[in-house]
């Protein structure tokens, strides 16, 4: 027999409003960004010196922009909460014919969650205090761990560990008439591995990441390793020293094109650096002289980028910013093909005008 029990309407609302209801928290935030670039030299224009580039005979050429511009969007209700950033670098949308349209890039899009961290946003090699303050976006991106990619990792006092999306940058065996050959993606099947400790203070903080890889083009497989060491220093009033040093099988993980996973089917040796010193000139105004380099052991590239700049904050939220810099290739002769490696270099001069969202 079926008991049916009938309860008051109005207890009914009682038991409902009694049951604790979680707030979600949003924020939105990001920057306007006015660029103003002018270079010249024989190394072909870029809107930010990656490790790569190309040389030419002759690169002359000015550019305005608000591509940089960046918008994000974070929400938090109890123990889970997300963050989601675009902006429009690199879109091959845009055109100064018509309307500079430029279309928007994912940059992060993540979850966390007691610790755990899933999604796309910076590698866990990628220590963004030792960024330096620059115009140029990204600063010396030659010497300096800078990936963003999609991950679990899993965070714990001092320690991180994560499974990163893998992927072999690099070419295979050349054949007879030495043309390059891309190796096949699609035969990543084991994840990037990285563990990383942490450690900070009043003198600030120093991160210590080492790389495990799995790479196997064409059924060959190779295994990779590689560590990363990254600081933020404070040394006098507000005053402090950036740095990176990395070594090992990095390849795509430092310096942006600087350096392959795998060259002419032979995994590639990476050491690069980044060191730059920021000093604070009054409470509004500072400057940054900032030098990044990598070389290569298989493809023996050799390629740095050196600057200076300086910024005021012309109010809380508006900050103006000068920079002269240099950018430059030196790769050595090529082991395979024996023929002298490109080399050349371009200066910049960049006014850049940004407003915090």
């Amino acid at each position: 027999m079926k008991t049916i029990v009938k309860l008051p309407l109005y207890f009914c609302v009682a038991a409902l409003l009694s049951t604790p209801v979680l707030a979600t928290e949003y924020h939105f935030g990001g920057f306007l960004k006015a660029n103003a670039r002018y270079v010249d030299g024989n190394i072909a224009f870029q809107d930010s010196w990656t490790g790569g580039g190309s040389v030419t005979e002759s690169a002359k050429r000015s550019q305005f922009s608000a591509a940089e511009s960046r918008f994000n969007f974070s929400a938090k209700q109890g123990e889970v909460s997300g963050f989601a950033e675009i902006d429009f670098v690199g879109s091959t949308q845009g055109n100064a014919v018509i309307s500079n349209s430029y279309s928007p890039r994912l940059r992060h899009a993540f979850i966390e969650y007691r610790g755990v961290t899933a999604g796309q946003t910076w590698s866990t090699m990628v220590n963004t205090s030792a960024f330096a303050e620059t115009a140029d976006l990204g600063g010396p991106l030659v010497g300096q761990a800078m990936v963003r990619q999609a991950l679990v990792r899993y965070q714990t006092g001092h320690w991180q560990f994560a499974l990163e999306n893998p992927y072999t940058y690099g070419t295979t065996e050349q054949s007879s008439d030495l043309q390059k050959q891309w190796i096949d993606t699609s035969n990543d099947y084991v994840p990037d591995a990285v563990v990383r400790y942490d450690q900070q203070g009043d003198w600030g903080n120093v991160s210590v990441s080492s790389l495990l890889r799995y790479l196997d083009p064409e059924d060959s497989a190779q295994f990779g390793a590689g560590v990363s060491v990254a600081a933020k220093l404070h040394t006098f009033g507000r005053d402090d020293l950036r740095l990176q040093l990395h070594y090992g099988n990095l390849g795509r993980y430092v310096g942006t094109d600087a350096a392959r996973d795998i060259v002419n089917g032979e995994i590639e040796t990476t050491t690069s650096a980044m060191f730059t010193y920021r000093h604070f000139w009054t409470d509004r105004t500072r400057s940054s002289l900032f030098y990044g380099r990598t070389f290569t052991k298989v493809e023996q590239t050799d390629r740095f980028h050196i600057g200076a700049n300086i910024f005021t904050n012309l109010s809380p939220v508006l900050a103006l910013g000068f920079e002269l810099g240099r950018y430059q290739i030196d790769d050595q002769l090529s082991v395979y093909s024996q023929q002298p490696a490109p080399q050349g270099s371009s200066n910049y001069a960049q006014l850049s005008l940004q407003f915090h969202l």
